[in-house]
């Protein structure tokens, strides 16, 4: 197994560990450490498709584990903030964002049956960054006010915070329909 595709396999495998610690409270710092987590896990994501790129490693295992390790990753954090009192992110963008990524699989699936590999556009790649730094910044957020117990204002969850989530729905919004578009010629509604 190449470099890449161990970084994808790690990415996968941080998704548990994130998950342990956002939720379990009694671990000291729990949100600060489900940050790095998280920071490291989007880091691999830069990571492993810059060293495929450049050293000529891309597999098929990695075309495959790649975008999904991706979304499970990103949905998982908006599941859980829709969950948490502390952030109370409402059910659209999660729903927004799911939908989108089964839309752009299922799309994937029906151009591979004509041989077609279809990357990842500038509109994907800046809704999956943003997405990642506001999950960060949502992190942020909870470990300053909830490990570190410090009072910020409620404008920075209300506005702020909720400002991210809908700009990245929005950009997630627009690549779906930019993707939708350059794919419906695989769309066959006779077969």
């Amino acid at each position: 197994m190449n470099l890449p595709n161990c970084l994808t396999l790690l990415r996968v495998f941080l998704i548990p560990v994130f998950l342990v610690f956002i939720y379990v409270d009694s671990i000291p710092f729990h949100y600060l450490l489900a940050l790095i987590i998280f920071a490291a896990a989007s880091v691999t994501d830069a990571l492993d498709g810059h060293i495929a790129r450049s050293r000529n490693l891309v597999t098929n295992f990695g075309k495959f584990l790649d975008p999904l390790a991706d979304k499970v990753l990103v949905i998982t954090a908006l599941t859980v903030f829709v969950e948490l009192d502390e952030i109370k992110m409402s059910a659209i963008p999660l729903i927004i964002i799911t939908a989108r990524e089964f839309m752009v699989s299922g799309l994937r699936l029906l151009a591979a049956e004509d041989g077609v590999v279809i990357a990842a556009g500038i509109w994907g790649k800046l809704k999956t960054a943003f997405t990642m730094v506001t999950i960060v910044a949502v992190l942020i957020y909870l470990s300053v006010t909830g490990d570190f117990s410090v009072d910020l204002p409620e404008s920075i969850k209300t506005w702020g915070l909720n400002s991210l989530i809908w700009i990245s729905t929005i950009l997630t919004i627009i690549s779906g329909g930019i993707y939708l578009k350059g794919c419906w010629k695989y769309i066959n509604t006779s077969k």
